[in-house]
C-alpha cells in the first residue's frame, strides 16, 4: 500500500493534532506544504467544528485530518473531585483564587453528534485516540471513504487496532509527547519506546505503520521507515511554528529547553508527558489524588489562569515530547519541507 497515495499527500508525514496549541491554521500550512495536517476536535463544540473544517477547506483544496477522544466518559466523583481541590487549597490562597464550582472544558469522546456534523464534510482521514468508537461509529465513518488512524502505545493495542477497523496504526513510542493513546492497559512497564515499538509492531501486524515520539528531523523519519514504517507522526516539532497557538509560557519554556519531560496525571488524570514545571513536581508527577480522565483539569484551571497572567508556567500542561530542545521559530510549511525536502 502507497501511504502517500492512499491519503492524498506528498509526504510520509503527519502533522500530529494538540489541542490547546493549535487550530486549521497549522493544519492548513502542513497540508500545504505536501503533508497531512491534522485538526485537534476533543475539545470543540459543534459551532467550532464546523468553523474549523470551514476555515480549513477555505485556505487549502488538500487533504486532512479530523482527530477525536474515543474513551469512556465515567460519572463525575464529587467526592474525589472536592479532595483534589482541597489538596490544592494552598495553592488557591497563594494564587487569589477559588476553586471552581462548576464542570466546563472536559474533553469529550466521539458519538453521534460528531458524525452528524462530519457527514456534510467526509474528512479524507479521521485518527481516534485511546482506542476506536463503536463498530457502529467507525461503520459509518468507513462509509464515506474517510481513513482510519488509532494510536497504539504497546503492541497488544496495535494488534487490536489492526482487527477491529484501523487502517492505519499509530506506534506512539514512549517519547511522545502529550497524552499516551493506552486503552487496554494503564501499566507503564508495558510502555516501549517509538524504536523498539514500530519494530515489534511490524513483526506482528501487516497494517501501515506511523511511527510518532522523539521524532525532530528528516534522519529520525528515515530512521523509522527502516524499521518498516510507512510514515511519521511529529507534533512537538511544530509547537514553535509561526501558526500554532501555543501560549507565552508554554514557548517560553520549550526555548529555555533546561527541563527535562515526564510522564504526569495531575493536568488531566491520565498520563501524558510534558516539560517538568511546579505542579507536577510538587504534586508528585502521579497523583493517586487526581480524578479519573477528564475531570482533574476542571480544579487546576483557575491555577493555571492566574499563573499565567504572572507569566509563570506553574499550572500549565507545557506539553512536549523528549526531544523537544530541536523546536525552531519558522513556518508550520517550511519545517514541513525541512522535514521531508524530496
Amino acid at each position: 500500500m502507497n501511504f502517500c497515495e492512499v491519503l492524498g499527500i506528498d509526504k510520509p508525514l503527519i502533522q500530529a493534532p494538540m489541542a490547546g496549541v493549535q487550530d486549521w491554521r497549522l493544519a492548513a500550512e502542513v497540508s500545504n506544504a505536501g503533508g497531512l495536517g491534522s485538526i485537534p476536535c476533543g475539545m470543540l463544540s459543534a459551532e467550532q467544528l464546523v468553523e474549523q473544517l470551514h476555515s480549513f477547506k477555505k485556505h487549502s483544496p488538500h487533504s486532512y485530518n479530523v482527530n477525536f477522544f474515543c474513551h469512556d466518559m465515567p460519572k463525575l466523583d464529587a467526592l474525589r473531585l472536592k479532595s483534589w481541590q482541597d489538596s490544592l487549597f494552598a495553592y488557591y490562597e497563594e494564587f487569589t483564587v477559588e476553586a471552581p464550582s462548576g464542570v466546563s472544558g472536559l474533553r469529550v469522546p466521539f458519538d453521534n453528534s460528531f458524525t452528524d456534523i462530519l457527514e456534510e464534510f467526509k474528512p479524507p482521514v479521521i485518527s481516534f485516540h485511546f482506542g476506536l468508537p463503536t463498530p457502529e461509529l467507525l461503520d459509518r465513518v468507513k462509509s464515506w471513504g474517510s481513513k482510519v488512524l488509532s494510536s497504539a502505545t504497546t503492541v497488544e493495542e496495535g494488534c487490536w487496532l489492526a482487527e477491529n477497523g484501523a487502517d492505519f496504526v499509530i506506534a506512539q513510542g514512549l517519547e511522545a509527547g502529550g497524552h499516551r493513546g493506552m486503552f487496554l492497559r494503564t501499566d507503564l512497564e508495558l510502555q516501549l519506546g517509538t524504536a523498539d515499538l514500530v519494530s515489534q509492531l511490524r513483526e506482528n501486524i501487516s497494517s501501515p505503520i506511523v511511527a510518532a515520539g522523539g521524532i525532530s528531523n528528516h534522519s529520525d523519519i528515515v530512521s523509522m521507515m527502516e524499521l518498516g514504517a510507512s510514515a511519521a507522526q511529529l507534533g512537538t516539532a511544530y509547537l514553535l511554528c509561526n501558526e500554532a497557538s501555543t501560549t507565552a509560557v508554554h514557548r517560553a519554556a520549550i526555548k529555555q529547553a533546561t527541563a527535562k519531560t515526564a510522564l504526569t496525571n495531575v493536568f488531566s488524570g491520565r498520563l501524558a508527558r510534558g516539560i517538568t514545571n511546579r505542579a507536577m513536581a510538587e504534586l508528585n508527577f502521579i497523583s493517586t489524588l487526581a480524578p479519573e480522565f477528564p475531570y482533574a483539569s476542571i480544579a487546576l484551571a483557575p491555577l493555571r489562569a492566574a499563573a499565567e497572567q504572572r507569566g509563570q508556567d506553574d499550572f500549565t500542561p507545557l506539553w512536549a515530547g523528549s526531544n523537544y530542545a530541536a523546536c525552531t521559530e519558522i513556518s508550520a510549511g517550511e519545517l514541513t519541507q525541512q522535514l521531508w525536502p524530496k
